[in-house]
Parts: C-alpha cells; structure tokens; sequence
C-alpha cells in the first residue's frame, strides 16, 4: 500500500508540483493513536525530499522552472517551515487548521475548474513580499504535512505566472520547505517514548523507503505528462485535486469533531 501511495505522489509531484504528503496518511499500522497522525505527516514531509528531487531534475531538463521565484520564496519557506515543525507541530491540534485550509482550498479548486483568469496587470511582489508569503506558506505546509504547491500555484497563477511555469516551479519550492520542516520534526519529537522501532522523531524510516523506492521513477512520467497538456486541462486537473484534498481534510476534521 505504501509503494502504491508512493507511486501515485510521484506522479503528481511530476505532474502538478504537489508533494504528496497529503495523500500518505497510513491509519492501519498499529501505532499509538497518541502519535499517528503527527508520525503519518512528518513521514510523508520527509518522502517529498525524495519525490521533488526527482520531479525538479525533470522539469528542469526543459527549462520549465522559474528558479529565481524559487530563490526569492525560499528564503521564507526556510524559516516557516523550520519554525512549524519544531516549535508549533506537535502542540497544535490540527483539526481546525485542516477545516479552515479545506474551505480555501474548495475556493481555490472551483477557480482552477472553471479556468478563471487573473487580473491582467497582476504581478508578483517584491523581495520582502515574497519572504512574507514564502514564511506563511512554510508555516502552513509543515503543519499539515504538504509541500506547499496547494498555496504557492494558486498564488503564482493569481499573480499571472504561467501555469506550466508555476506547477513546474512548486516542485523547486518543496524541496526547502520539506528539507526544513523535516529537520524540525525529528528535532522537536526525538527522543519520544511512544514512537515505534524505526523512527527518527515522527519519521518513520520503513514507509519512506517504500515510498521513495517507487516515487522517483513515478515523478518523471508525471512531468512527461504536464508538457503534453495545455493551460486549461492542467489547471482543471489541478483543480479536481484540490476538491479532492478538501474532500479529505473535512472528512478528517469531521471524525477530529465527532460528527
């Protein structure tokens, strides 16, 4: 199941520039309820080192990634990342964190499905812009255990970066914001009485070399595929994986509530 998990996040890391830390959630192997979900997103945090590694090399055969928007939203995601997954992670409850993102991100899908164009004179901000946006999405992202592009493509299409580009250039971007939001989960969780054989802090090392195994080869056929498509199908693409996340993130939020 987990090489399963990893091939499908390798593909549309390749694809969409998403990490797929969102989709390897593993509810069934019978750790303690007390650390499943914290080990569950800090373990696919980690797998997207790995994924994105691959997708960037591909993409950037093709000249398809922005790397000096990669360099100006780093620096941020750095820090965001660093300050989410060791300070903020294992005391948060993520129930209303992951209610709340599920609501953009419905928003954020019908805009991709419906292929609504942004303001024409848009443009991206500057250095300290960038920083500002690139430390909250770092934030954001170690926290529910994402690589960012759920809320670094819709802004980079918001401020009229071409899809192919911004898709292309999220897979850039996961790399830092899972490098240090990786680091800070093993940091603020090592030593965990409660974690099982196996683990550095809440990664969890057999599921991450299940899932790299497959995801590096995976990552290719997906960027393959998005230089095929045209503007329009990859963002309803996209699209539909958003709805889907959102789907995910309530229902996780429901059961989180009790209803």
């Amino acid at each position: 199941m987990l090489m399963l998990c990893g091939g499908i996040s390798g593909f549309l890391a390749g694809l969409l520039g998403i990490g797929g830390g969102m989709i390897l959630v593993f509810n069934h192997l019978g750790f303690g309820q007390n650390v499943i979900v914290h080990m569950a997103i800090a373990t696919g945090m980690a797998t997207i080192l790995f994924t994105t590694t691959s997708a960037i090399w591909a993409h950037h055969k093709h000249n398809s990634i922005d790397w000096k928007l990669v360099a100006g939203l780093s620096p941020g995601l750095v820090i965001g990342s660093l300050v989410g997954g060791s300070e903020i992670f294992e005391v948060i409850n993520t129930s209303w964190l992951s209610l709340f993102f599920a609501m953009f991100i419905v928003y954020t899908s019908i805009q991709m499905i419906i292929n609504k164009k942004p303001s024409a004179g848009r443009e991206l901000p500057g250095t300290l812009g960038l920083f500002s946006f690139g430390a909250f999405t770092g934030v954001i992202a170690s926290l529910v255990g994402a690589g960012g592009a759920f809320i670094t493509v819709p802004f980079m299409l918001w401020c009229n970066v071409k899809p192919h580009t911004a898709m292309a250039s999220s897979s850039g971007l996961g790399f830092p914001i899972a490098a240090a939001a990786t680091i800070g989960y093993m940091y603020g969780s090592w030593g965990n009485p409660n974690l099982p054989a196996g683990s550095m802090g809440f990664v969890y090392l057999p599921a991450v070399l299940c899932i790299v195994a497959v995801s590096i080869f995976t990552a290719p056929l997906g960027a393959k595929m998005a230089r095929k498509l045209n503007v329009a199908q990859l963002k309803r693409i996209f699209g539909v994986i958003l709805f889907m996340l959102a789907a995910f993130m309530f229902n996780e939020s429901r059961k989180a509530f009790g209803f």
